[in-house]
Formats: structure tokens, sequence, C-alpha cells
């Protein structure tokens, strides 16, 4: 196979890179801690910890966990969370103990909350007291045997931790009552940890690191295993990748997407993490005009995101006023970054918006645009190092250059497959080890690869895979619906937007009935924001809806 990228690789680019070099995540993270001991490793709200910090608090939090019982190396940990400093701590301390961890969405409605947690049967829960109303839902129904308790001041500095916990739970309300047994407080957890020795785990290559859970085209939705060997592969193309866009032990990266998305995790926590930078998180990205305060106020070197966030925040009054002098890497993913939003944001920051792609099935980092790229070329870039890619046809023949097929890829950091699902897993991984992706691109003569189009009907939302046979089954189980076809429309700010078409069993059906089921029943971002109703839905001769036809272009 004709491996044209790597003509276009950058000078000094290595061609693979040494998958072998480590063991595990906890020993890259060691390797930091010991190389970066007292530089700023993760930010929030006000607060910096440092490596050394992350350091003892990640041990004393995994001695906890070490002697829960019934715990047993390999067993899952969910972490329920937004982006604060009990979530990196978290994700430490769970693989130091040599367990996985099971990154889990804090907006999940009880079904899906309930799903991955008997899915991936986590005996244990790592949760914001935000989100432990949904949890207290369906505890019962789970393996859950353990929960940790945590509220979003906890890790900050006294008195600051104090205020922001009284105000979010006594003022700002934003923790409904919630019963839950058998809970403790993050904080006694760590003291409690901290009082005997942390022992060691000893941990292997192909250990499972994280389950990580995507959608599937049936609705239900598939924990990717992702092991030790695809988590330090990923860390080592990545870090290959941006070495020249990078300046180790110096660079502040802001992490505004949600470390329970595989980009965020891999991008920032991990890759940025191996180079010593300080991820500092945001908690509340939704939040336009508090993020661009924020911003102001950090001399940050990296910023990633998708396109929707891109959009926000050229939008918000302020971003003017931000320093972006010491800006060197803006890296966008999860979905198409738009050519006007590259050019708006090359012109405000000074910064070209690298677009790469990815999936969680790899790791996510597949092909990445060159940091020494001027201008955005529309294009999701060239592979990284020890990844080949291909285009193939539906008989899994290799298509010359030029052709339109299935993008697939074949690397060190492709998942070892989906947990206990192996008629899904021989779906998408072929006998010779290529994953197919179900989008469709093509390969120019330069070696840089384009997305035309999905095979899947799957829509992305502010980075975020919807499926809409998923959306479909929610909304057919309401009473007054006959027949309902869920699509993406393009969202002016990127990406899509869902539309459900309905056919009504009941004329007293409304738009609002219809949202307010959905907003039960699904996350935030899978419920439709356009509602039509018709009297019929296309269909084949064979009865299948016809989805293409729903949409309005």
């Amino acid at each position: 196979m004709d491996k044209a990228w790597l003509r276009s690789y950058p000078d000094g680019m290595p061609e693979t890179v040494d998958i072998d070099a480590y063991q595990s995540v906890v020993e890259v993270f060691e390797q930091s801690v010991s190389q970066y001991s007292d530089r700023p490793a993760f930010s929030n709200l006000g607060t910096t910890l440092t490596y050394s910090e992350m350091n003892q608090l990640t041990a004393h939090l995994a001695s906890y966990l070490q002697r829960l019982p019934n715990m047993n190396q390999g067993d899952r940990v969910a972490i329920m969370m937004p982006n604060v400093l009990q979530n990196p701590i978290a994700i430490f301390a769970a693989l130091r103990a040599g367990f996985t961890v099971v990154n889990t969405n804090p907006l999940y409605t009880p079904r899906e909350l309930k799903h991955q947690l008997v899915d991936s049967g986590a005996k244990v829960i790592i949760v914001m007291e935000n989100f432990c109303g949904t949890l207290a839902e369906v505890i019962d129904a789970t393996p859950i045997e353990h929960v940790i308790t945590t509220q979003l001041g906890d890790m900050l500095k006294f008195p600051k931790s104090f205020i922001v916990n009284l105000v979010v739970k006594h003022i700002k309300k934003m923790v409904p009552p919630f019963t839950l047994r058998r809970s403790v407080k993050f904080k006694a957890a760590l003291a409690e940890g901290a009082r005997v020795e942390h022992i060691k785990a000893s941990i292997s290559p192909d250990d499972i690191a994280f389950l990580q859970y995507t959608g599937g085209t049936t609705g239900v939705a598939k924990g990717a295993m992702l092991t030790n060997l695809n988590m330090v592969a990923n860390m080592q193309q990545a870090s290959a990748w941006i070495k020249d866009g990078v300046d180790e032990g110096k660079d502040i990266i802001i992490t505004a997407l949600p470390l329970y998305h595989i980009f965020s995790l891999t991008a920032n926590c991990l890759t940025f993490m191996k180079v010593g930078a300080e991820n500092y998180l945001i908690t509340n990205p939704r939040d336009m005009a508090g993020f661009v305060k924020e911003l102001k106020a950090v001399p940050f070197t990296a910023i990633t995101g998708v396109n929707t966030l891109f959009v926000g925040l050229l939008n918000t009054p302020g971003f003017n006023e931000i320093d972006f002098s010491h800006l060197k890497l803006t890296l966008g993913g999860g979905m198409a970054v738009q050519k006007p939003v590259a050019e708006r944001w090359k012109a405000a920051t000074g910064s070209p918006l690298l677009e790469a792609y990815g999936l969680t099935e790899t790791a996510p980092a597949v092909c990445i645009n060159p940091v020494n790229l001027l201008e955005h070329n529309g294009s999701i870039g060239l592979p990284v190092p020890s990844t080949e890619v291909s285009i193939q046809d539906e008989d899994g023949r290799i298509l010359p250059q030029g052709e339109s097929g299935e993008l697939c890829v074949r690397g060190p950091q492709v998942m070892k497959g989906y947990w206990n699902n192996e008629d899904e897993t021989a779906k998408v991984m072929t006998d010779d080890g290529w994953f197919k992706t179900g989008d469709v691109a093509m390969m120019d003569k330069a070696g840089f690869f384009t997305i035309l189009d999905r095979l899947k009907d799957m829509i992305v939302v502010s980075g975020f895979n919807v499926y809409p046979n998923e959306v479909e089954a929610i909304i057919v189980g309401l009473e007054g619906v006959l027949e309902v076809g869920v699509v993406g429309e393009p969202n002016p700010n990127g990406g899509e937007i869902i539309k459900a078409v309905i056919v009504k069993k009941d004329q007293s059906l409304t738009e609002e009935i219809v949202i307010e089921h959905c907003r039960v029943n699904l996350t935030r971002y899978k419920v439709p924001k356009i509602i039509e109703f018709k009297t019929e839905l296309p269909k084949t001769n064979v009865g299948k809806i016809l989805r293409r036809e729903l949409k309005s272009t």
C-alpha cells in the first residue's frame, strides 16, 4: 500500500513511534511526576495542583480504592463529574489502583446511566453531588457497591471551597435532594487513604485502562475497550506530532471539552500531561461570558475544542480583548472545522485552527494536520505515525488515490474491541486488523484525507455522536406517536441539530409534549431541536423509513 502521506510529513517527523516505551498510562504519569514535580499540573477555579501534589492525592485515593471490599484488579470504576480537579485525581487514582476507568457523562438520564453501569459492571462510582439524584434513581438496579460523592468546591482553597459549596447547594439550589446509602465523601476517602501505604499495582500493556462508551447504530451504547497499549500509543503518536508546537514543562492548555470525552481525555489530560503542561480546566464552557473572562486571566499556549465552541467564543463580547500572544497551538476535533470559522479564528488570534480526526475506538487520534500549516485546507490531515489509513470499497478492496470509499484504520491505537459484544466488534474489525470507521473519505496525491460523508446515519451534535435509532426508540414509546424518523440538519454554527419527523396516532400530540418526553429520557444534546408532523413517512418497498428524504436539504 502506497503511504503517500509520508512524503508530506514535516521535517523530522518519524514514520513510527516507540509504542513499547511505557507499560501503562500510570508509567507515563509517574515519569511526568518525577520530571515536572514542582510544575503546575491541573488548575481550576483559582486553585492549582502541582505534579507532586497530584502524585500524593492520587496515591491516597488509590490506596482507599484498593482496600474497598470485593474490589479486584481490573474491576471498573465509574467517574461522573464535569471538569473539576477531582476528575483527573479520580482518573489517575483508579488507574494506579489497577482498575479500569468508565468515563460517565454527568448529563445522562437515569435510563442511560443505568445501561452504562449495568453493561460495564462498575462496582464503584465517584460522582458529583449535583448528579446524585440521577444515580439514586437507578443504583439499586446496578452492580454499584461503593459510592464516593464530591462537591464542586472540594479541592479549592479555603475559604473559596466553603463559599462555592455553600452557594451551589443552598443559594443556587444546583444539588437536587437525593438519598444514597453507603456513600462516602471524596475528602474523607482521601483522608482515609492517606493513613495507609499505596500498593503499586502490576499493570500490563494489554490491561484495559478505559471503557469508553460510544453510541451504536442499534441505539445501544457500546464500551470501547481501550488498553494501556492503545492509550500509550496514541500519547506517543500525538506528542510526536505536536512536538514543534509545544515547549515541554512550560505550556498551559485550555481544557474546555469534558474529560469524559475521548478527545479531551487523550489530547489534553494525557498527552499534555506527558509533556509536563498545565491543564487549565473549564468547568462550564457553556457560560461563554465566564469562559472568556477566564481566558483573559491565563497566558495559555494551547487550546482544543469543537467547531461550535470556537464559534461561541468568537461571538462572545470581550473575546477580542484576550491576550493571544502566547498561543501556539489550536486543535479542532470531534466534528468538522468549518472554513469560515477557521479563518475568523486565525484572523482574531494569529493561530491557525488545525483540524484533526479520530474516533472513540481509536483512542482517538487517526489524522492531524501538520502544526506548521498556515491556512485551513478542508482536510482532516495526515495519518499520525505508526498508523495506516486506507480507503476501501464494500468488499474490502483498497481503492487507489482519488477514489472515495470507507475510511479504515489500522494501528496500535485501535481498540481491543467492544466490551462483552463480539457481534458488534465483528462488524467493524476485519481479520487483518482494519477498523471500519463508517465514514466516506478520499486521499489526495499528497496523502491528505478528506471526509466526504457518513455511511452511518450518525448525527454529530457539538462533537458528540447521536444515533437516530436511540432517539426514535424513545419518541415512538410516547403514547400518541405512530411512526417517527430522526435525522440531522445543518447547524449554522457547525455540526448538526436533530430533527424528528412524526406521524401522529393521537391528534392531541404537540411539539411541547414530545420535547418534554425526550428531555426526561435523553441527554440534552440528543433532544430534537425541530419537530415536524406529517401524515406519512417515505419508505422503501419493504417498509424501511428513508431517512435521507426527511432532510430539508
